[in-house]
């Protein structure tokens, strides 16, 4: 069976698409960087608390940030989640177009009688206002935000995924989730979905086959091809 057919194969047995947010559709910190958001997150955190800001000035990415915070102390993590929210929804606004081929796959989803559903450790703020900017909220039935002030129910946790597939009645494991992070695989299968790697970088086709994605895409394209009848 060629790359190909396994691709159709996955998306033919698909009645939801599930969609990562960050990678698949947007690059959201490409016009302001992540690094530069963890660290206005961390010296918000530290003035609240030295040493948890201490553990975030070791990272750079606001998500982490985001976890110690809340680890920390709920109402720190929850003003850290409000400065982090603010900073998702600036950087949407210049990060560029969407990701190539993402629209043609909302498209073919949406012709295909396929819903698509938005499952992200990003706000659901920060992706409703993208798919606002780029004319795209016709195409995606739900979003599914990071949950507010429990990020221990991000991705990996199949949280999200459960609670996408429960917004559209459907069982979970009729969806398939398009990700491109070791994390949105281990909540595939976690839930008992099948898992689409978008491998939008040379070094993460290894590291997807090694984590047992059922089929692995370097191009979004791909999947708007595998749904288009030939």
């Amino acid at each position: 069976m060629t790359h190909d057919d396994q691709l159709s194969d996955i998306l033919a047995n698909a009645r939801v698409i599930l969609l990562d947010f960050d990678g698949p559709v947007c690059d959201v910190f490409a016009g302001l960087p992540a690094p530069e958001v963890a660290k206005q997150l961390t010296a918000l955190l530290s003035v609240q608390d030295a040493s948890a800001g201490t553990r975030a000035a070791a990272t750079d990415d606001p998500i982490e940030v985001l976890r110690i915070a809340h680890e920390a102390n709920a109402e720190v993590g929850q003003q850290v989640e409000e400065a982090l929210t603010a900073a998702e929804v600036e950087a949407v606004a210049v990060a560029g177009p969407p990701t190539r081929g993402s629209v043609a796959a909302l498209q073919a989803a949406r012709s295909s009688g396929r819903a698509v559903v938005v499952v992200s450790n990003n706000s659901a703020d920060c992706v409703e206002r993208f798919l606002e900017l780029h004319g795209l909220e016709e195409y995606v039935a739900k979003v599914v935000g990071r949950p507010s002030g429990q990020p221990h129910l991000m991705k990996p946790n199949p949280f999200p995924l459960i609670t996408a597939a429960e917004q559209v009645h459907m069982d979970v494991t009729n969806c398939t989730l398009i990700g491109d992070s070791l994390t949105d695989i281990e909540a595939a299968h976690a839930a008992g979905t099948t898992v689409i790697a978008y491998a939008n970088k040379p070094h993460k086709a290894d590291l997807f086959a090694d984590a047992h994605a059922d089929v692995i895409t370097e191009d979004m394209q791909a999947i708007a091809d595998a749904l288009t009848p030939a």
